[in-house]
Order: structure tokens, then C-alpha cells, then sequence
């Protein structure tokens, strides 16, 4: 743990260095004190996870509904900055959430299962849902739900909606105001709605 620590400082000493912002002892305690309390407040907001690994960090105030299974692991960062991450898992439902993850502003709703592999980026106003709560056009009928999977180093864009049952392929790129109903294939980028296969990615992440 304090290695990582050291390790996040010089890099963000580093960052402010090249940015020409302050890097005195004072600002990076500032950052430190800041990263220590986005870590509470990640063991607080997912304290009935199954599995929390370190270094996971929230930034203000996600909503988070937990009565499934949750793991995450280490160096997933939940930010809310532009919306609010909201987090819902079903009792009997799954989420798992690869490291190194970054989750910003996004809804994701679990019935059944959602797996979020690691380095995966996701923007802001996106929804990720396994389910639809209900048939159309009857209220009262069982809700059709099919499991999603996100690949590793997966990058979708802001407003983006991803729909029950798809996989979304390692390093596939989703462009932003997608709606995703079809499985992607790796390394593409796919857009529109629904979202289509725009061209390939050469170089494997």
C-alpha cells in the first residue's frame, strides 16, 4: 500500500510539473489527503461488495444499491463528476469490474450479470443494462434480462447505451451517443443507432 501510494504522488508531481502547477510538499499532502478520503469513501459507498480491492476510489457522491454479488478490483476509480454513477445489482445478480477501471458518470443496472473487464474507460451519461424490467407493453410481465460482457481495454465514448446480452470485444471503441444491441467485435469501432461497425484498429492495445 505504501508503495502504490508513493508511487500515485510521483506521478502526480510529475503531472503538475508539466503542467505548471505547484508541486511543493504542501500540494501534493493536499492530494494525498484528498485520494485518502475518495478511498473511505469507496469501502463506505461498496462496503456490501464481496470483493473491494485497493486502491479503489470514488469522487463525490455515487448511488449505490447492492443485494447481489459485487467484486471489484484494485485501482477501479468511480468519479461523478459530470453525472452521478448509479449503481444497482439485484439480489441474485453479478457485477464484476476488472483493475484499473475507470467508471465516470455512468449507470449501470445488474439483473442477471455484468462483467467490466480492466483498463476500461467509460464516459459520462452512459447506460449499462442487462435487463429490461419488463415486457413491452405489459407492466405486470417478467423482465427479460441477458447477461453483458465488456472486454479488456474497452473504450466507450459519453451517452452511450449498451443493451442486455451483448459483448463488447478487447479494444473495441464505441463512439459517443452509441446505442450498442449487437455483440462487437476486438479492436473495431462501432457507432450509430444502433451502433455499426465503422472501421478496424490496427494496433492491438
Amino acid at each position: 500500500m505504501v508503495s502504490k501510494i508513493s508511487s500515485i504522488l510521483g506521478k502526480k508531481k510529475k503531472a503538475l510539473e508539466e503542467e505548471g502547477l505547484p508541486s511543493h510538499p504542501l500540494a501534493l499532502l493536499s492530494l494525498l489527503i484528498g485520494g485518502f478520503v475518495e478511498l473511505l469513501m469507496a469501502k463506505w459507498y461498496f462496503r456490501n461488495a464481496k470483493k473491494l480491492g485497493s486502491m479503489v476510489l470514488t469522487k463525490n457522491r455515487p448511488k449505490v444499491e447492492i443485494y447481489g454479488n459485487v467484486e471489484i478490483a484494485d485501482g477501479v476509480k468511480f468519479w461523478s463528476k459530470f453525472d452521478r454513477c448509479k449503481i444497482f445489482v439485484k439480489k441474485n445478480a453479478s457485477l464484476t469490474i476488472g483493475k484499473d477501471t475507470f467508471i465516470n458518470g455512468v449507470h449501470i443496472s445488474a439483473s442477471t450479470s455484468i462483467t467490466i473487464g480492466h483498463n476500461v474507460d467509460i464516459g459520462p451519461y452512459t447506460i449499462i443494462m442487462d435487463n429490461d424490467f419488463h415486457a413491452i407493453g405489459n407492466q405486470d410481465a417478467s423482465e427479460i434480462k441477458k447477461g453483458i460482457t465488456i472486454e479488456d481495454h474497452v473504450w466507450i465514448a459519453m451517452r452511450c447505451i449498451i443493451m442486455k446480452g451483448v459483448t463488447i470485444g478487447k479494444g473495441a471503441v464505441v463512439a459517443s451517443g452509441s446505442v450498442v444491441t449487437k455483440d462487437v467485435a476486438p479492436y473495431t469501432v462501432v457507432g450509430g443507432v444502433p451502433a455499426k461497425f465503422l472501421k478496424n484498429i490496427n494496433t492491438p492495445l
